[in-house]
Protein backbone atom coordinates (compact mmCIF):
# COMPACT_ATOMS: atom_id res chain seq x y z
CA UNK A 1 0.00 0.00 0.00
CA UNK A 2 2.47 2.35 0.75
CA UNK A 3 4.23 2.34 -2.47
CA UNK A 4 0.54 3.73 -3.60
CA UNK A 5 1.20 7.13 -1.59
CA UNK A 6 2.49 9.06 -4.20
CA UNK A 7 -0.02 7.96 -7.44
CA UNK A 8 -2.55 8.36 -4.87
CA UNK A 9 -1.59 11.86 -3.97
CA UNK A 10 -0.91 12.86 -7.48
CA UNK A 11 -4.56 11.80 -9.04
CA UNK A 12 -6.40 13.30 -5.80
CA UNK A 13 -4.04 16.66 -6.37
CA UNK A 14 -5.48 16.55 -9.93
CA UNK A 15 -8.90 15.77 -9.16
CA UNK A 16 -8.77 18.43 -6.53
CA UNK A 17 -7.76 21.23 -8.62
CA UNK A 18 -9.92 19.88 -11.56
CA UNK A 19 -12.98 20.65 -9.19
CA UNK A 20 -11.33 23.77 -8.47
CA UNK A 21 -11.47 25.14 -11.79
CA UNK A 22 -14.87 23.75 -12.65
CA UNK A 23 -16.37 25.54 -9.58
CA UNK A 24 -15.13 28.54 -10.48
CA UNK A 25 -16.23 28.31 -13.93
CA UNK A 26 -19.80 27.80 -12.90
CA UNK A 27 -19.76 29.90 -10.05
CA UNK A 28 -20.73 27.54 -7.49
CA UNK A 29 -18.92 26.48 -4.15
CA UNK A 30 -15.95 24.25 -4.55
CA UNK A 31 -17.00 22.11 -1.95
CA UNK A 32 -20.18 20.32 -3.86
CA UNK A 33 -17.46 19.05 -6.53
CA UNK A 34 -14.84 18.06 -4.18
CA UNK A 35 -17.23 16.22 -1.58
CA UNK A 36 -19.05 14.02 -4.71
CA UNK A 37 -15.42 13.29 -6.71
CA UNK A 38 -14.58 12.01 -3.16
CA UNK A 39 -17.65 10.04 -2.26
CA UNK A 40 -17.60 8.55 -5.92
CA UNK A 41 -13.86 7.39 -5.61
CA UNK A 42 -14.66 6.13 -2.23
CA UNK A 43 -17.39 4.70 -1.16
CA UNK A 44 -19.21 4.59 -4.77
CA UNK A 45 -16.27 2.91 -6.91
CA UNK A 46 -13.88 1.69 -4.34
CA UNK A 47 -11.09 3.36 -6.20
CA UNK A 48 -9.59 5.71 -2.84
CA UNK A 49 -9.66 3.95 0.74
CA UNK A 50 -7.32 6.58 2.50
CA UNK A 51 -6.83 4.98 5.76
CA UNK A 52 -5.38 1.92 3.91
CA UNK A 53 -2.71 3.69 1.84
CA UNK A 54 -1.75 6.55 4.04
CA UNK A 55 -1.83 4.17 7.26
CA UNK A 56 -0.34 6.11 10.49
CA UNK A 57 0.48 8.82 8.00
CA UNK A 58 -3.34 9.99 7.74
CA UNK A 59 -4.07 11.66 11.06
CA UNK A 60 -0.71 13.42 11.17
CA UNK A 61 -1.60 15.10 7.76
CA UNK A 62 -5.27 15.86 8.78
CA UNK A 63 -3.61 17.61 11.89
CA UNK A 64 -1.14 19.37 10.45
CA UNK A 65 -3.71 20.64 7.37
CA UNK A 66 -6.14 21.95 9.56
CA UNK A 67 -3.21 23.72 11.47
CA UNK A 68 -2.34 25.57 8.25
CA UNK A 69 -6.15 26.22 7.55
CA UNK A 70 -6.92 27.82 10.57
CA UNK A 71 -3.43 30.12 10.79
CA UNK A 72 -4.72 31.40 7.02
CA UNK A 73 -8.27 32.26 8.68
CA UNK A 74 -6.93 34.14 11.84
CA UNK A 75 -4.77 35.83 9.79
CA UNK A 76 -7.74 37.85 8.58
CA UNK A 77 -9.13 38.45 11.98
CA UNK A 78 -7.73 42.00 13.12
CA UNK A 79 -9.45 44.09 15.66
CA UNK A 80 -10.05 47.02 14.05
CA UNK A 81 -12.04 45.23 11.49
CA UNK A 82 -14.33 43.68 14.10
CA UNK A 83 -14.68 46.94 15.76
CA UNK A 84 -15.58 48.53 12.69
CA UNK A 85 -18.27 46.41 11.25
CA UNK A 86 -22.12 46.56 11.83
CA UNK A 87 -24.22 45.62 15.28
CA UNK A 88 -25.35 42.84 13.03
CA UNK A 89 -22.16 40.95 12.30
CA UNK A 90 -20.87 41.50 15.89
CA UNK A 91 -24.25 39.81 17.07
CA UNK A 92 -24.40 37.14 14.35
CA UNK A 93 -20.61 35.93 15.36
CA UNK A 94 -20.99 36.04 19.06
CA UNK A 95 -25.14 35.71 20.64
CA UNK A 96 -26.05 33.94 17.25
CA UNK A 97 -23.49 32.25 16.91
CA UNK A 98 -23.89 30.56 20.49
CA UNK A 99 -27.56 30.95 19.54
CA UNK A 100 -26.85 28.13 16.73
CA UNK A 101 -24.72 26.17 18.98
CA UNK A 102 -26.95 25.39 21.69
CA UNK A 103 -30.12 24.79 19.52
CA UNK A 104 -27.88 22.17 17.32
CA UNK A 105 -26.71 20.90 20.46
CA UNK A 106 -30.15 19.81 21.67
CA UNK A 107 -31.44 18.65 18.16
CA UNK A 108 -28.64 16.25 18.01
CA UNK A 109 -28.93 14.48 21.14
CA UNK A 110 -32.60 14.56 20.99
CA UNK A 111 -33.11 13.24 17.58
CA UNK A 112 -30.03 10.69 17.81
CA UNK A 113 -29.36 10.27 21.34
CA UNK A 114 -25.80 11.01 20.70
CA UNK A 115 -24.29 11.75 24.18
CA UNK A 116 -24.08 15.52 25.92
CA UNK A 117 -20.73 16.03 25.12
CA UNK A 118 -20.84 14.75 21.28
CA UNK A 119 -23.52 16.84 20.52
CA UNK A 120 -22.12 19.59 22.25
CA UNK A 121 -18.81 18.98 19.86
CA UNK A 122 -21.15 18.55 16.92
CA UNK A 123 -22.95 21.59 17.56
CA UNK A 124 -19.85 23.89 17.77
CA UNK A 125 -18.49 22.29 14.53
CA UNK A 126 -21.29 23.13 12.58
CA UNK A 127 -21.29 26.85 13.31
CA UNK A 128 -19.12 28.43 10.72
CA UNK A 129 -19.86 29.36 7.55
CA UNK A 130 -16.64 30.45 5.93
CA UNK A 131 -15.83 32.22 2.99
CA UNK A 132 -14.61 29.41 0.54
CA UNK A 133 -18.51 28.90 0.59
CA UNK A 134 -19.99 32.54 0.96
CA UNK A 135 -17.92 34.26 -1.79
CA UNK A 136 -19.34 31.82 -4.90
CA UNK A 137 -22.86 31.50 -3.43
CA UNK A 138 -22.55 35.47 -3.42
CA UNK A 139 -21.59 35.96 -6.76
CA UNK A 140 -24.62 33.43 -7.52
CA UNK A 141 -27.56 35.12 -5.40
CA UNK A 142 -26.22 38.61 -6.47
CA UNK A 143 -27.83 39.78 -3.14
CA UNK A 144 -28.30 43.86 -1.89
CA UNK A 145 -25.20 45.07 -0.90
CA UNK A 146 -26.21 45.29 3.12
CA UNK A 147 -26.51 41.52 2.66
CA UNK A 148 -23.88 41.06 0.67
CA UNK A 149 -21.37 42.69 3.30
CA UNK A 150 -22.74 41.30 5.84
CA UNK A 151 -22.77 37.71 5.07
CA UNK A 152 -19.01 38.07 3.47
CA UNK A 153 -17.60 39.39 7.21
CA UNK A 154 -19.35 37.11 8.76
CA UNK A 155 -17.72 34.36 6.66
CA UNK A 156 -14.63 35.64 7.45
CA UNK A 157 -14.78 36.16 10.62
CA UNK A 158 -16.67 32.86 12.43
CA UNK A 159 -14.06 30.74 10.73
CA UNK A 160 -11.54 31.24 13.68
CA UNK A 161 -14.11 32.01 16.23
CA UNK A 162 -16.13 29.14 15.69
CA UNK A 163 -12.82 26.75 15.27
CA UNK A 164 -11.62 27.69 18.81
CA UNK A 165 -14.94 27.67 19.84
CA UNK A 166 -14.75 23.92 18.57
CA UNK A 167 -11.41 23.75 20.17
CA UNK A 168 -13.07 24.35 23.47
CA UNK A 169 -15.25 21.90 24.17
CA UNK A 170 -13.41 19.00 22.29
CA UNK A 171 -10.34 20.00 24.78
CA UNK A 172 -13.48 19.92 27.31
CA UNK A 173 -14.16 15.99 26.25
CA UNK A 174 -10.84 15.01 26.20
CA UNK A 175 -9.83 16.08 29.58
CA UNK A 176 -12.93 14.83 31.22
CA UNK A 177 -12.42 11.67 29.30
CA UNK A 178 -8.80 10.77 31.08
CA UNK A 179 -10.72 9.95 33.93
CA UNK A 180 -10.50 12.95 36.21
CA UNK A 181 -14.23 13.39 38.01
CA UNK A 182 -13.01 16.38 39.35
CA UNK A 183 -14.60 19.47 37.84
CA UNK A 184 -11.85 22.00 39.00
CA UNK A 185 -9.38 19.00 37.90
CA UNK A 186 -10.66 19.68 34.23
CA UNK A 187 -11.24 23.23 34.60
CA UNK A 188 -7.08 23.30 35.53
CA UNK A 189 -6.59 21.10 32.52
CA UNK A 190 -8.23 23.44 30.21
CA UNK A 191 -6.48 26.23 31.52
CA UNK A 192 -3.04 24.29 30.70
CA UNK A 193 -4.43 24.01 27.75
CA UNK A 194 -4.88 27.56 26.34
CA UNK A 195 -2.36 28.85 28.85
CA UNK A 196 0.55 26.75 26.54
CA UNK A 197 -1.63 27.26 23.36
CA UNK A 198 -2.24 31.68 24.00
CA UNK A 199 1.76 31.75 25.27
CA UNK A 200 3.08 29.30 22.21
CA UNK A 201 0.93 31.64 19.40
CA UNK A 202 1.71 35.08 21.15
CA UNK A 203 5.68 34.30 21.47
CA UNK A 204 5.32 32.79 18.06
CA UNK A 205 3.23 35.76 16.41
CA UNK A 206 5.64 38.50 18.28
CA UNK A 207 9.04 36.51 17.65
CA UNK A 208 8.23 36.40 13.91
CA UNK A 209 6.67 39.95 13.93
CA UNK A 210 10.02 41.05 15.10
CA UNK A 211 11.92 38.97 12.29
CA UNK A 212 9.92 40.86 9.41
CA UNK A 213 9.40 44.35 10.91
CA UNK A 214 13.73 44.10 10.82
CA UNK A 215 14.05 42.43 7.69
CA UNK A 216 15.79 39.59 8.87
CA UNK A 217 14.05 37.46 6.18
CA UNK A 218 15.27 37.64 2.45
CA UNK A 219 11.68 38.02 0.50
CA UNK A 220 11.88 34.16 -0.97
CA UNK A 221 11.91 32.91 2.43
CA UNK A 222 9.13 34.82 4.11
CA UNK A 223 6.49 32.56 3.26
CA UNK A 224 7.82 28.97 3.36
CA UNK A 225 9.44 30.34 7.15
CA UNK A 226 5.86 31.44 8.13
CA UNK A 227 4.82 27.72 7.02
CA UNK A 228 7.54 26.06 9.27
CA UNK A 229 6.80 28.28 12.04
CA UNK A 230 3.09 27.45 12.04
CA UNK A 231 3.99 23.57 11.43
CA UNK A 232 6.61 23.61 14.53
CA UNK A 233 4.57 25.98 16.80
CA UNK A 234 1.72 23.67 16.29
CA UNK A 235 3.92 20.69 16.71
CA UNK A 236 5.85 21.97 19.97
CA UNK A 237 2.77 23.06 21.67
CA UNK A 238 1.28 19.71 21.22
CA UNK A 239 4.60 18.53 23.03
CA UNK A 240 4.39 20.82 25.65
CA UNK A 241 0.42 20.34 26.37
CA UNK A 242 -1.20 17.68 24.50
CA UNK A 243 -4.44 19.44 22.28
CA UNK A 244 -2.74 22.63 22.57
CA UNK A 245 -1.61 23.02 19.06
CA UNK A 246 -5.03 24.69 17.05
CA UNK A 247 -5.10 27.16 19.87
CA UNK A 248 -1.62 28.32 19.10
CA UNK A 249 -2.22 28.43 15.32
CA UNK A 250 -5.20 30.27 15.55
CA UNK A 251 -3.67 32.58 18.49
CA UNK A 252 -0.29 32.95 16.45
CA UNK A 253 -2.44 34.22 13.20
CA UNK A 254 -4.55 36.66 15.10
CA UNK A 255 -0.98 37.97 16.53
CA UNK A 256 0.31 38.61 13.27
CA UNK A 257 -2.93 40.14 12.14
CA UNK A 258 -3.05 42.51 14.39
CA UNK A 259 0.66 43.62 14.60
CA UNK A 260 1.56 47.07 13.45
CA UNK A 261 4.43 47.68 11.00
CA UNK A 262 4.38 44.61 9.41
CA UNK A 263 3.02 43.22 5.90
CA UNK A 264 1.22 40.30 6.11
CA UNK A 265 -0.84 40.08 2.80
CA UNK A 266 2.07 38.31 1.04
CA UNK A 267 2.13 35.18 3.59
CA UNK A 268 -1.52 35.44 3.24
CA UNK A 269 -1.81 34.75 0.06
CA UNK A 270 1.26 32.40 0.21
CA UNK A 271 -0.82 30.38 3.01
CA UNK A 272 -4.28 31.31 0.93
CA UNK A 273 -2.97 29.16 -1.91
CA UNK A 274 -1.53 26.33 0.47
CA UNK A 275 -5.16 26.29 1.86
CA UNK A 276 -6.47 25.83 -1.44
CA UNK A 277 -4.38 22.62 -2.01
CA UNK A 278 -4.94 21.11 1.43
CA UNK A 279 -8.57 21.93 1.10
CA UNK A 280 -9.25 20.12 -2.30
CA UNK A 281 -7.16 17.41 -1.04
CA UNK A 282 -9.13 17.08 2.72
CA UNK A 283 -12.42 17.40 1.25
CA UNK A 284 -11.94 14.15 -1.54
CA UNK A 285 -9.78 12.20 1.26
CA UNK A 286 -12.30 12.88 3.94
CA UNK A 287 -15.37 12.33 2.08
CA UNK A 288 -14.04 9.09 0.32
CA UNK A 289 -13.93 7.54 3.74
CA UNK A 290 -17.31 7.81 4.41
CA UNK A 291 -19.64 5.22 4.72
CA UNK A 292 -23.30 4.74 2.64
CA UNK A 293 -24.11 2.61 5.92
CA UNK A 294 -22.90 5.81 8.00
CA UNK A 295 -25.64 7.90 6.42
CA UNK A 296 -28.29 4.84 6.72
CA UNK A 297 -27.55 4.44 10.42
CA UNK A 298 -27.93 8.32 11.11
CA UNK A 299 -31.76 8.01 9.03
CA UNK A 300 -33.98 10.29 9.26
CA UNK A 301 -32.16 12.02 12.91
CA UNK A 302 -29.29 13.08 10.90
CA UNK A 303 -31.78 14.73 8.33
CA UNK A 304 -33.41 16.39 11.48
CA UNK A 305 -30.67 17.54 12.40
CA UNK A 306 -29.85 19.12 9.12
CA UNK A 307 -33.41 20.90 9.10
CA UNK A 308 -33.03 22.54 12.47
CA UNK A 309 -29.93 24.19 12.10
CA UNK A 310 -31.60 25.28 8.50
CA UNK A 311 -34.65 26.04 9.50
CA UNK A 312 -34.69 27.15 13.15
CA UNK A 313 -31.24 27.81 14.42
CA UNK A 314 -29.98 30.21 11.53
CA UNK A 315 -33.71 31.89 11.40
CA UNK A 316 -33.19 32.38 15.40
CA UNK A 317 -29.49 33.83 14.96
CA UNK A 318 -30.66 35.95 12.42
CA UNK A 319 -33.71 37.61 14.60
CA UNK A 320 -31.74 37.64 17.43
CA UNK A 321 -28.70 39.52 15.53
CA UNK A 322 -30.81 41.86 13.86
CA UNK A 323 -33.24 43.21 16.63
CA UNK A 324 -32.89 47.00 16.40
CA UNK A 325 -31.38 47.05 12.98
CA UNK A 326 -32.53 49.16 9.93
CA UNK A 327 -32.12 46.17 8.16
CA UNK A 328 -35.64 45.06 5.99
CA UNK A 329 -37.68 42.21 6.76
CA UNK A 330 -37.33 40.26 3.37
CA UNK A 331 -33.47 41.46 3.83
CA UNK A 332 -33.60 39.81 7.13
CA UNK A 333 -35.43 36.77 5.24
CA UNK A 334 -32.33 36.13 2.96
CA UNK A 335 -30.01 36.35 6.16
CA UNK A 336 -31.71 33.25 7.63
CA UNK A 337 -31.53 31.37 4.73
CA UNK A 338 -27.82 32.02 3.55
CA UNK A 339 -25.75 29.93 5.58
CA UNK A 340 -23.42 27.29 3.78
CA UNK A 341 -20.84 25.41 5.86
CA UNK A 342 -17.47 24.76 4.45
CA UNK A 343 -14.10 23.15 4.73
CA UNK A 344 -13.50 24.25 8.37
CA UNK A 345 -16.72 22.71 9.61
CA UNK A 346 -15.47 19.43 7.47
CA UNK A 347 -11.65 19.52 8.43
CA UNK A 348 -12.32 20.22 12.31
CA UNK A 349 -14.97 17.19 12.81
CA UNK A 350 -12.66 14.63 11.19
CA UNK A 351 -9.44 15.45 13.08
CA UNK A 352 -12.04 15.56 16.47
CA UNK A 353 -13.18 11.92 15.23
CA UNK A 354 -10.25 10.61 14.82
CA UNK A 355 -8.73 11.63 17.88
CA UNK A 356 -12.24 10.82 20.38
CA UNK A 357 -12.69 7.23 18.45
CA UNK A 358 -9.78 5.67 20.42
CA UNK A 359 -11.34 7.21 24.07
CA UNK A 360 -13.82 5.13 23.86
CA UNK A 361 -16.82 7.66 22.61
CA UNK A 362 -19.19 5.23 20.24
CA UNK A 363 -21.00 8.63 18.41
CA UNK A 364 -17.46 9.72 17.24
CA UNK A 365 -17.78 7.91 13.78
CA UNK A 366 -20.55 9.64 13.31
CA UNK A 367 -19.84 13.32 13.98
CA UNK A 368 -17.89 13.35 9.80
CA UNK A 369 -21.16 11.51 8.19
CA UNK A 370 -23.39 13.87 10.33
CA UNK A 371 -21.19 17.41 9.57
CA UNK A 372 -20.83 16.19 5.52
CA UNK A 373 -24.62 15.66 6.10
CA UNK A 374 -25.10 19.17 7.37
CA UNK A 375 -22.59 20.56 4.71
CA UNK A 376 -24.19 18.91 1.65
CA UNK A 377 -27.37 20.18 2.48
CA UNK A 378 -26.82 23.47 3.07
CA UNK A 379 -24.74 23.93 0.45
CA UNK A 380 -26.63 22.52 -2.26
CA UNK A 381 -30.42 23.28 -1.13
CA UNK A 382 -29.56 26.90 -0.37
CA UNK A 383 -27.07 27.45 -4.30
CA UNK A 384 -30.13 26.35 -5.83
CA UNK A 385 -33.10 28.21 -4.35
CA UNK A 386 -31.33 31.03 -2.25
CA UNK A 387 -31.23 33.21 -5.92
CA UNK A 388 -35.43 32.60 -6.94
CA UNK A 389 -35.95 33.33 -3.28
CA UNK A 390 -33.53 36.71 -3.52
CA UNK A 391 -35.87 37.68 -6.25
CA UNK A 392 -38.77 37.05 -4.59
CA UNK A 393 -38.02 38.45 -2.15
CA UNK A 394 -36.93 41.78 -4.11
CA UNK A 395 -33.27 41.64 -2.52
CA UNK A 396 -31.46 40.51 -5.49
CA UNK A 397 -29.66 42.90 -7.36
CA UNK A 398 -30.92 43.57 -11.28
CA UNK A 399 -28.33 42.20 -14.19
CA UNK A 400 -24.94 43.15 -13.12
CA UNK A 401 -24.55 46.30 -15.40
CA UNK A 402 -22.14 48.27 -12.99
CA UNK A 403 -18.87 48.93 -13.89
CA UNK A 404 -15.23 47.87 -12.72
CA UNK A 405 -13.12 50.72 -14.21
CA UNK A 406 -9.41 50.33 -14.11
CA UNK A 407 -7.58 53.57 -13.52
CA UNK A 408 -8.72 56.63 -11.46
CA UNK A 409 -7.36 59.32 -13.07
CA UNK A 410 -8.70 62.38 -14.80
CA UNK A 411 -10.03 60.53 -18.01
CA UNK A 412 -11.42 57.19 -15.36
CA UNK A 413 -12.67 59.70 -13.09
CA UNK A 414 -14.65 61.59 -15.42
CA UNK A 415 -15.94 58.98 -17.57
CA UNK A 416 -16.97 56.93 -13.91
CA UNK A 417 -18.47 60.54 -12.64
CA UNK A 418 -20.70 60.51 -15.72
CA UNK A 419 -21.63 56.68 -15.25
CA UNK A 420 -22.46 57.40 -11.40
CA UNK A 421 -24.79 60.70 -12.30
CA UNK A 422 -26.80 58.52 -14.42
CA UNK A 423 -27.59 55.70 -12.21
CA UNK A 424 -25.04 53.19 -12.47
CA UNK A 425 -23.00 51.22 -9.72
CA UNK A 426 -18.77 52.55 -10.83
CA UNK A 427 -16.11 50.86 -9.15
CA UNK A 428 -12.72 52.58 -9.66
CA UNK A 429 -9.51 50.31 -9.51
CA UNK A 430 -5.99 51.83 -9.80
CA UNK A 431 -3.06 51.31 -7.36
CA UNK A 432 -2.02 55.12 -7.13
CA UNK A 433 -2.76 57.22 -3.81
CA UNK A 434 -3.11 59.85 -5.53
CA UNK A 435 -5.34 59.25 -8.28
CA UNK A 436 -7.58 57.24 -5.34
CA UNK A 437 -7.39 60.18 -3.31
CA UNK A 438 -8.96 62.42 -6.11
CA UNK A 439 -11.88 59.41 -6.96
CA UNK A 440 -12.73 59.73 -3.36
CA UNK A 441 -13.15 63.58 -3.03
CA UNK A 442 -14.94 63.11 -6.22
CA UNK A 443 -17.64 61.07 -4.44
CA UNK A 444 -16.38 57.58 -6.40
CA UNK A 445 -16.14 54.11 -4.77
CA UNK A 446 -12.65 53.03 -5.11
CA UNK A 447 -10.49 50.27 -4.84
CA UNK A 448 -6.45 50.80 -3.36
CA UNK A 449 -4.25 48.44 -5.19
CA UNK A 450 -3.84 45.94 -8.02
CA UNK A 451 -6.85 45.02 -9.38
CA UNK A 452 -5.63 41.57 -10.80
CA UNK A 453 -4.39 40.74 -6.97
CA UNK A 454 -5.09 37.88 -4.64
CA UNK A 455 -5.79 41.35 -2.35
CA UNK A 456 -8.76 42.27 -5.05
CA UNK A 457 -9.88 39.10 -5.18
CA UNK A 458 -10.62 38.81 -1.73
CA UNK A 459 -11.89 42.62 -0.93
CA UNK A 460 -13.22 43.38 -4.21
CA UNK A 461 -16.64 43.37 -3.88
CA UNK A 462 -18.41 43.13 -7.60
CA UNK A 463 -22.10 42.76 -6.39
CA UNK A 464 -24.19 44.90 -8.87
CA UNK A 465 -20.90 45.15 -11.35
CA UNK A 466 -20.84 42.83 -14.58
CA UNK A 467 -18.82 45.12 -17.15
CA UNK A 468 -15.02 46.13 -17.00
CA UNK A 469 -13.61 49.32 -18.45
CA UNK A 470 -9.96 49.25 -19.10
CA UNK A 471 -9.31 53.44 -18.78
CA UNK A 472 -5.44 53.19 -17.25
CA UNK A 473 -3.08 55.02 -19.29
CA UNK A 474 -0.66 51.37 -18.73
CA UNK A 475 -1.97 49.60 -21.73
CA UNK A 476 -0.39 46.35 -20.30
CA UNK A 477 -2.60 46.81 -16.76
CA UNK A 478 -6.09 47.06 -19.28
CA UNK A 479 -4.27 43.71 -20.55
CA UNK A 480 -3.84 42.07 -17.97
CA UNK A 481 -7.00 43.12 -16.21
CA UNK A 482 -9.24 42.18 -19.52
CA UNK A 483 -7.68 38.48 -18.87
CA UNK A 484 -8.48 38.62 -15.32
CA UNK A 485 -11.92 39.25 -14.94
CA UNK A 486 -13.21 37.73 -18.57
CA UNK A 487 -14.82 34.44 -17.05
CA UNK A 488 -16.54 36.85 -14.35
CA UNK A 489 -17.98 38.96 -16.67
CA UNK A 490 -17.96 37.35 -19.95
CA UNK A 491 -15.27 38.94 -23.10
CA UNK A 492 -18.25 40.74 -24.68
CA UNK A 493 -18.66 42.70 -21.76
CA UNK A 494 -14.87 43.82 -21.89
CA UNK A 495 -14.02 47.41 -23.18
CA UNK A 496 -10.62 48.94 -22.90
CA UNK A 497 -9.52 52.12 -24.26
CA UNK A 498 -6.41 51.99 -26.03
CA UNK A 499 -3.51 53.46 -24.32
CA UNK A 500 -1.73 54.81 -27.86
CA UNK A 501 -1.88 54.44 -31.48
CA UNK A 502 -0.51 51.05 -32.27
CA UNK A 503 -0.70 50.69 -35.75
CA UNK A 504 2.44 52.62 -36.92
CA UNK A 505 4.53 50.94 -34.31
CA UNK A 506 7.00 48.28 -34.92
CA UNK A 507 5.66 44.42 -34.43
CA UNK A 508 8.47 44.39 -31.33
CA UNK A 509 6.64 47.67 -29.61
CA UNK A 510 3.39 46.62 -29.49
CA UNK A 511 1.05 45.29 -27.17
CA UNK A 512 -0.37 42.15 -28.10
CA UNK A 513 -3.43 40.15 -26.91
CA UNK A 514 -5.65 37.03 -27.76
CA UNK A 515 -8.88 38.09 -26.09
CA UNK A 516 -11.69 39.71 -28.01
CA UNK A 517 -11.41 42.71 -26.37
CA UNK A 518 -13.97 45.39 -27.63
CA UNK A 519 -12.11 48.93 -28.18
CA UNK A 520 -13.70 52.38 -26.91
CA UNK A 521 -14.62 54.76 -28.09
CA UNK A 522 -14.07 55.18 -31.94
CA UNK A 523 -11.47 53.67 -34.22
CA UNK A 524 -7.78 55.58 -33.66
CA UNK A 525 -8.97 57.46 -30.22
CA UNK A 526 -6.85 56.39 -27.53
CA UNK A 527 -6.46 57.37 -24.01
CA UNK A 528 -3.78 60.24 -25.20
CA UNK A 529 -6.67 61.62 -26.76
CA UNK A 530 -8.88 61.70 -24.07
CA UNK A 531 -6.62 63.23 -21.78
CA UNK A 532 -5.18 66.02 -24.24
CA UNK A 533 -8.80 67.28 -24.35
CA UNK A 534 -9.98 66.99 -20.90
CA UNK A 535 -6.60 69.15 -19.45
CA UNK A 536 -7.84 71.52 -22.68
CA UNK A 537 -11.42 72.09 -20.69
CA UNK A 538 -13.73 69.62 -22.27
CA UNK A 539 -16.29 68.16 -20.44
CA UNK A 540 -18.64 64.91 -20.08
CA UNK A 541 -22.06 65.79 -20.57
CA UNK A 542 -25.47 64.09 -20.61
CA UNK A 543 -28.03 65.00 -23.44
CA UNK A 544 -31.45 63.96 -23.89
CA UNK A 545 -32.60 63.24 -27.38
CA UNK A 546 -35.74 64.49 -29.03
CA UNK A 547 -37.66 63.94 -31.99
CA UNK A 548 -36.89 67.15 -33.03
CA UNK A 549 -32.83 66.65 -31.93
CA UNK A 550 -31.66 63.54 -32.60
CA UNK A 551 -28.34 62.00 -33.13
CA UNK A 552 -27.67 63.61 -36.46
CA UNK A 553 -28.79 66.47 -35.27
CA UNK A 554 -26.64 66.21 -32.09
CA UNK A 555 -23.75 65.29 -34.64
CA UNK A 556 -24.14 68.72 -36.40
CA UNK A 557 -24.26 71.30 -33.21
CA UNK A 558 -21.31 69.20 -31.94
CA UNK A 559 -19.05 68.20 -34.66
CA UNK A 560 -15.97 67.55 -32.31
CA UNK A 561 -17.76 65.82 -29.71
CA UNK A 562 -16.79 61.95 -29.25
CA UNK A 563 -19.69 59.99 -28.45
CA UNK A 564 -18.94 57.88 -25.20
CA UNK A 565 -22.01 55.90 -24.35
CA UNK A 566 -26.08 55.93 -25.45
CA UNK A 567 -28.82 55.00 -22.54
CA UNK A 568 -31.65 53.42 -23.95
CA UNK A 569 -35.27 54.04 -22.01
CA UNK A 570 -35.34 50.95 -20.28
CA UNK A 571 -31.79 51.98 -18.65
CA UNK A 572 -29.56 49.85 -21.06
CA UNK A 573 -26.31 51.35 -21.22
CA UNK A 574 -24.29 51.13 -25.19
CA UNK A 575 -21.08 51.75 -25.36
CA UNK A 576 -19.39 53.51 -28.72
CA UNK A 577 -16.61 51.09 -29.56
CA UNK A 578 -14.66 50.63 -32.36
CA UNK A 579 -16.76 47.76 -33.97
CA UNK A 580 -19.96 48.69 -33.28
CA UNK A 581 -22.13 51.86 -33.34
CA UNK A 582 -25.04 52.53 -31.16
CA UNK A 583 -28.19 53.89 -32.94
CA UNK A 584 -29.85 56.02 -30.68
CA UNK A 585 -33.31 57.48 -31.14
CA UNK A 586 -35.92 60.06 -29.48
CA UNK A 587 -36.09 59.09 -25.73
CA UNK A 588 -32.83 58.52 -25.06
CA UNK A 589 -29.70 59.83 -23.07
CA UNK A 590 -26.05 60.38 -25.05
CA UNK A 591 -23.17 60.96 -23.05
CA UNK A 592 -20.11 62.23 -24.99
CA UNK A 593 -17.09 64.35 -24.44
CA UNK A 594 -17.69 67.88 -25.34
CA UNK A 595 -14.76 70.14 -26.52
CA UNK A 596 -14.58 73.16 -24.13
CA UNK A 597 -15.82 76.88 -25.16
Amino acid sequence: MQDLIGPTLAATVTAGIACQWLAWRVKLPAIIFLLFAGMAAGPLFGILEPDKIFGELFFPFISLSVAVILFEGSLTLKWEEITGLGRVVQNMVSWGMLTTWLITTVATRLLLDFSWEMAFLLGAVTVVTGPTVIVPMLRTVRPTGAVSNILRWEGIVIDPIGASLAVLVYEFIVTSAMGHDSLGHTVLALVRIFGVGLAVGGLGGWSFGVVLRNHWLPEYLRNVAALALVLAAFAGSNLLQEESGLVTVTMMGIWLANTKGIDVEEILDFKETMSILLISLLFILLAARIRFADFVELGWGGVGVFLTIQFLARPLNVMISTLGSKLKWPERHILAWIAPRGIVAAAVAALFALRLEPLGFAEARLIVPLTFMVIIGTVVLQSLTARPIARLLGVAEPEPHGFLVIGADIVARSIAKALQDNGFRVLLAEANWDNIAKAKMAGLETYYGNPVSDHADRHLNLTGIGRLLGISPTERMNQLAAAHYRFEFGEREIFVLPARCEENLPANRRVTSKLCIRSLFSPGKTYADLAEQLSRGAEIRTTILTEKFGFAEYCKKNPAALPLFALDPRHRLHPFTADCTPKPAAGWKLIGLVPGE
